[in-house]
């Protein structure tokens, strides 16, 4: 054995003097520094194209427009808190169900981050979570269109449509600095 260090009992001991030296898998050796590095993990965000930009931007605009010109005589705020032709119950219920779903999805996203995380134990509050908040989108979907269809008929459903897209859009821009999951750094040692 040559390329090593002496060790107590005549053996030798390899040592790594460079972190970066891959292999190719030439080696016969099953050590972190002889296998191809694992693109998977690393912490780059993926990049941004603008044909992505441009769709996030037409989501905030026109669920930004539905909110401005609302019915054309007020604006959506408006339109919601005081219009008689709103079904309130309705309203009132999707706006309950809608606060419970987001709820228990900061709740299972936030939660994992609390405890230690292992490397063997994937995130399986989310999925087990999942019907769950499948049912209330739904419910609030229904209830949302039920409680709007008296002032904007059947373009209720493409208006509640774009604003939840928009949310999806605006959602990741408004979590705080520590809720951000941490970067996967690799070791070699």
């Amino acid at each position: 054995m040559s390329g090593g260090t002496p060790v107590g009992g005549g053996g030798y001991m390899r040592q790594r003097h460079s972190q970066g030296y891959w292999s190719g898998g030439d080696d016969l050796e099953d050590d972190a520094s002889s296998r191809a590095p694992n693109t998977m993990l690393s912490s780059a965000p993926p990049a941004r194209t603008w044909t992505r930009a441009l769709e996030n931007f037409l989501w905030i605009t026109s669920a930004a427009f539905a909110v401005y010109y609302g019915d054309r005589r007020s604006n959506m705020v408006s339109l919601l808190w005081s219009d008689e032709r709103i079904r309130r119950t309705a309203l009132h219920l999707g706006l309950v169900s809608t606060v419970v779903n987001v709820g228990l999805v900061v709740y299972t996203t936030c939660f994992p981050l609390s405890c230690p995380p292992k490397s063997y134990d994937k995130s399986e509050a989310l999925p087990a979570a999942a019907p769950l908040l499948i049912s209330l989108g739904f419910l609030s979907f229904c209830l949302f269109s039920y409680a709007l269809w008296p002032i904007w008929s059947f373009l209720t459903i493409p208006l509640l449509f774009t604003l939840l897209m928009a949310s999806l859009v605006i959602s990741p821009y408004l979590l705080i600095g520590p809720l951000r999951p941490q970067s996967v750094t690799l070791r070699a040692d």
